[in-house]
Formats: C-alpha cells, structure tokens, sequence
C-alpha cells in the first residue's frame, strides 16, 4: 500500500488544482482531499482545514522543492514581480477590497442569500512598507 504524505493547503479547490497541476507536469502523482467539501460551500474551508494536498512518500522532497520555487507574489504578465510604487520592493501581494459602496452591496447582498461574492475589487498590498495601490 502507497503512502502519501501532505505537502500543503489550500483555502480554495481551484489553488489546489492549479499546484496538483504543476506536480503532475512534473511527473509527481498527487491526491486531494476535501476539494468537493470546499466545492460544495466555500464558507466550510476553514472548519474542514482547507484542500489538502498530497504526495507519495517518495516524492515529498521533490514536491516541496518545486511549490517552494513557485512564487507567493504577484507577478505581471510578462512573469515579472509587481513591484510596490512606494518602496520599490517586489513583495507585493492581490487582496480584495470592500472599500467603496459597490463592493460592499454586493458582498452583503452575497450573504444574504448565500451566495459566492460575484463582484469584488482587488487591489495590491505589499508586504513590506503594506501600502495598498
């Protein structure tokens, strides 16, 4: 019987996907567990732990080491870092705003009837100076 190790979490199925995507471009049989529960309501990733993604045994170094090379920040479409306009630095990261009046309606109006958010606004923080541009 083959072992699988984890080797990380993810609060979406889609970042999930797209990482199990990489490993087995690669060649790294992966399993996931709890994407449907996630899939089903998105409110239960938190309580369930997240999409948790699985390796073999044998292939956790190998794992790792690939999603480690993957960037966690914001990249342009020519694969560059999004640099912040104040400090300069290339540690920039996307977030959703509820700053102005028609992100917020459509947020509360989401939670009322249980729904996923259909409009939000994202914006760029950076993890250094945490600017929000």
């Amino acid at each position: 019987m083959e072992e699988f190790k984890l080797v990380r979490r993810y609060q979406y199925s889609s970042e999930a996907q797209i990482f199990s995507g990489k490993l087995e471009s690669e060649g790294i049989e992966v399993y996931l567990r709890d994407s449907f529960t996630v899939d089903s309501s998105p409110f239960w990733s938190n309580a369930v732990g997240g999409v948790k993604l699985f390796v073999k045994t044998e292939d956790f170094e190998k794992a790792n080491e690939i999603l480690s090379s993957i960037s966690e920040y914001s990249v342009d479409e020519n694969n560059k870092l999004i640099k912040c306009p104040d400090c300069g630095v290339g540690q920039v990261r996307m977030i959703t705003s509820l700053k102005d009046a028609k992100t917020l309606f459509a947020f509360i109006f989401s939670l009322l009837f249980v729904l996923i958010p259909f409009y939000s606004k994202y914006r760029y923080k950076c993890d250094n100076c945490k600017v929000e541009f």
